[in-house]
């Protein structure tokens, strides 16, 4: 792969994690007040939606630095070396951090759609999961495939 299509997706990367920064500046705490408002009966539901989203925040950049890591090796050209496998497996534990997060946090989702007529947190939670646990599938079957690729490569290399 040369370094247009790496540089390319790196800018891809970067992109993709500045609308979650202004969503966690501008919208997560307008969503904890509005859980809070909902709610003043329960001191504790704006701090704990904003724990939630906030926590589901930091696996999503790490994962993001992974993949940044990712396409640095690749540059380098060691996307054949235990770095990228373990690099994949940093994106897939991350993945499955967001869904759990998002599913721990799913009772809050569901006591602030009772109290609004379209209940679009709801299905806005199980896209994020789902989507969440379909990226940890596919860095583990990447992860898997490269693990063997470099079996047969280091193999390979003791025969010769």
């Amino acid at each position: 792969m040369n370094r247009g299509t790496t540089f390319f997706l790196k800018m891809a990367v970067i992109l993709i994690g500045i609308p979650i920064l202004a969503l966690c500046i501008f919208l997560v705490p307008k969503i904890g007040n509005f859980a809070g408002e909902l709610y003043p009966d329960i001191a504790y539901m704006k701090s704990l939606v904003l724990i939630d989203m906030y926590a589901a925040a930091v696996p999503f950049y790490f994962a993001l630095y992974q993949a940044f890591k990712l396409l640095s090796y690749i540059d380098k050209n060691q996307s054949f070396s235990e770095l990228s496998v373990k690099a994949l497996k940093n994106i897939k534990y991350c993945a499955i951090a967001i869904s759990t997060l998002y599913l721990l946090g799913m009772p809050l989702y569901y006591l602030m759609a009772e109290k609004i007529d379209p209940p679009s947190f709801i299905p806005i939670g199980l896209t994020i999961i789902f989507a969440s646990m379909v990226i940890a599938v596919f860095a583990a079957v990447l992860q898997s495939l490269l693990q063997e690729a470099i079996n047969i490569k280091s193999e390979n290399d003791l025969t010769i």
